[in-house]
């Protein structure tokens, strides 16, 4: 039974951690200590998962975005030619990131889709008898493990 409310600890303290709580805050809230919550984040990778859920295509479509806009401002307003050497290859550049953030599924897009799905099971567990706590754990579980198997293979 111990192990069963430490699950229910752990989960609750990820759950807190994904929605951007501070540390020190999840320890009190979940009543544990704020090694036990570091460990738990290190060995889940929160912090990765964190991190990809914040950081949205939009989001990093925009600032390429703006980075082109910085770019152009600076050329126009240098009377320098030197300054349009090499823009051509520069924009093409960045337009092709923007292309690949368009086609190209990611972890964050996953990771998107994973809260949205998990948002409408939690509204859906109040009515329906068989979306039991322990079926949400299980269903948020797999969804995290397949979110860290993609972090851990954008790398190779």
């Amino acid at each position: 039974m111990a192990n069963k409310v430490s699950e229910d600890k752990k989960e609750f303290a990820r759950v807190l951690y994904m929605s951007g709580e501070q540390q020190n805050i999840i320890a009190e809230k979940v009543g544990v200590s704020k090694q036990t919550v570091n460990r738990w984040v290190a060995e889940g990778s929160w912090d990765k998962l964190r991190a990809a859920k914040n950081v949205t295509r939009p989001e990093l479509i925009n600032k390429v975005l703006r980075t082109i806009d910085k770019l152009l401002e600076k050329v126009l307003e240098s009377e320098d030619d030197k300054d349009f050497d090499g823009l051509g290859d520069k924009l093409a550049k960045l337009a092709a990131v923007i292309e690949k953030f368009d086609k190209k599924a990611n972890v964050v897009d996953a990771i998107e889709v994973f809260l949205a799905v998990s948002k409408w099971l939690q509204r859906r567990a109040q009515t329906d008898e068989e979306l039991t706590p322990e079926l949400l754990k299980a269903i948020n579980r797999y969804q995290d493990l397949y979110v860290s198997e993609l972090l851990s293979t954008k790398g190779e």
